[in-house]
């Protein structure tokens, strides 16, 4: 299957440039050949940022007026609705997400949150300061007011991981150049089909040149984009080790930095909960998408006098995951993305035993799969909240069961993480759930469920080693702008 009309190119400043280097993109279902991917040269990635930096500094798209801007990534975005189909089928393929989730969260959420980041962009860009009277050296008041300017923030380094990449490269480039900015973007490269992609909408749309570009590579060029003095601002979403890493590589040149990186959310659950609901996501909490993600609730912190139903109607449910090739839509559970995090998975099993845990579902892979890389979903009871399957990002299909006997108690072990992305509360009593949210130290709550799968308008991100910064909204649209104060008096 075809996917892409330039599978050998990479897109700088505007055009596809061939590249020395290949690299295997495979499907993680069956390990079939995708495509060679292009890999960027070192002088490829600077011809990519000094084509960023000329389109912002001496182009027109920093100084359009926003309605303009808002036109052309309204037609972005309808050049991708007519190629929804294909972007599935390549979400399917190269991410390996279940037909259902690569239409509805990795394609159909993000879009939804694009097209509201464009509405959003056309807020007022300047807003005035109330008129003030000041004392001033002549002896008399000076009457001065002034307005707040918000401008983009310049060239954009935006760099995205494997397990939602289409979402996340939406995500990143849209806001980035709803208000003005340029954008060079790295996706991984596990999954750089649905970054080139963009590269062919923005020639379709007749993005100006240097606008969007795209590179691919690895490590190397990651470092070259975090540490290059042109760029003003490192987008990444990514583990909280290669995180850290970013910001030291960025510390010499004092770039901004959003970062959203790992997490160990916590679910908990109240001994008023209703059980059948809260196993229902828990069961989500860990298997959505074979564990990989970031904001997932993996441990799941239990009051002790309904533990032992919660885990048995979790056990009965995961009897009826039907684990096989994405593509088909009836399946509901993939493949991890890789061996290497197959094999991190199983090491993870090992720990929880060697800890105690009691092993209640999964825990090997799967049989009848000679080709793929399956784990089947795995659950564990009993487990300490201070081991290191309660401690660790696991980035795979593990779900920890912790019990728990006071709210105080629940609240608690929740906060004693490193990590602060997300979380989620069930009971029967809102009121004390809400309490409870506000205590519980991390970027996001669900109160039985929550609004829906992330609202637009609602600031994405995380605390401690989650990261900093925030996406979608207002709030994240801010991210990639900075304020001017200009200020006069009347004479």
């Amino acid at each position: 299957m075809t996917f892409l009309k330039h599978a050998d190119s990479i897109y700088v400043g505007g055009e596809w440039q061939k590249t020395d280097k290949r690299e295997a993109v495979i499907n993680p279902a069956d390990e079939s050949l995708l495509i060679e991917a292009p890999v960027g040269s070192a002088d490829q990635v600077d011809a990519a940022i000094g084509a960023a930096r000329h389109a912002f500094d001496r182009g027109d798209w920093p100084h359009l007026p926003v309605g303009q801007r808002q036109a052309i990534l309204t037609k972005f975005l309808e050049a991708l609705d007519a190629r929804k189909s294909a972007i599935v089928d390549m979400i399917v393929a190269e991410a390996g997400a279940t037909r259902m989730l690569a239409e509805f969260l990795q394609y159909g959420i993000p879009m939804k949150h694009a097209r509201r980041t464009i509405e959003v962009a056309s807020r007022p860009a300047v807003t005035p300061l109330p008129v003030e009277l000041t004392p001033n050296m002549q002896g008399t008041t000076t009457l001065g007011t002034g307005v707040i300017s918000r401008e983009p923030i310049g060239v954009v380094a935006a760099i995205s991981p494997y397990n939602f990449p289409f979402f996340l490269n939406i995500g990143k480039v849209i806001p980035a150049l709803a208000v003005g900015c340029t954008v060079v973007l790295k996706p991984s490269p596990y999954t750089p089909m649905e970054a080139l992609i963009l590269g062919e909408i923005a020639d379709e749309v007749g993005l100006p040149k240097g606008v969007l570009s795209i590179v691919t590579g690895d490590i190397e060029t990651g470092k070259l984009l975090t540490t290059d003095p042109r760029v003003d601002l490192v987008h990444f979403t990514g583990s909280d080790k290669v995180g850290a890493m970013i910001q030291a590589q960025a510390a010499p040149t004092l770039k901004r930095i959003v970062m959203e990186l790992g997490g160990k959310s916590a679910l908990i659950v109240r001994a008023d909960a209703d059980i059948q609901k809260a196993a229902a996501a828990g069961i989500m909490g860990f298997t959505t998408h074979c564990g990989q993600g970031c904001a997932l609730t993996t441990r799941h912190i239990v009051h002790n006098s309904i533990r032992p139903q919660f885990v048995a109607a979790m056990q009965a449910m995961l009897a009826h995951i039907k684990i096989g090739d994405p593509s088909d839509p009836t399946v509901s559970y993939g493949p991890l993305i890789r061996e290497v995090a197959r094999k991190r998975t199983e090491e993870y099993v090992e720990i929880a035993q060697d800890e105690g845990a009691t092993l209640v579902a999964g825990g090997k892979r799967p049989d009848g799969f000679a080709k793929g890389f399956f784990f089947e979903p795995t659950l564990f009871d009993n487990v300490k909240n201070d081991s290191r399957l309660a401690q660790e990002e696991v980035f795979g299909p593990i779900g920890a069961v912790i019990g728990f006997d006071d709210d105080d108690e629940a609240i608690t072990m929740a906060n004693d993480s490193d990590f602060g992305l997300s979380g989620a509360i069930y009971s029967g009593d809102a009121g004390q759930a809400y309490r409870m949210a506000l205590k519980v130290r991390t970027g996001g709550v669900s109160i039985n469920g929550g609004a829906g799968t992330m609202q637009s308008d609602a600031p994405f991100g995380g605390i401690k080693r989650s990261g900093y910064g925030r996406e979608y909204g207002e709030d994240g649209l801010n991210e990639f702008t900075y304020q001017k104060t200009i200020s006069f008096h009347a004479e």
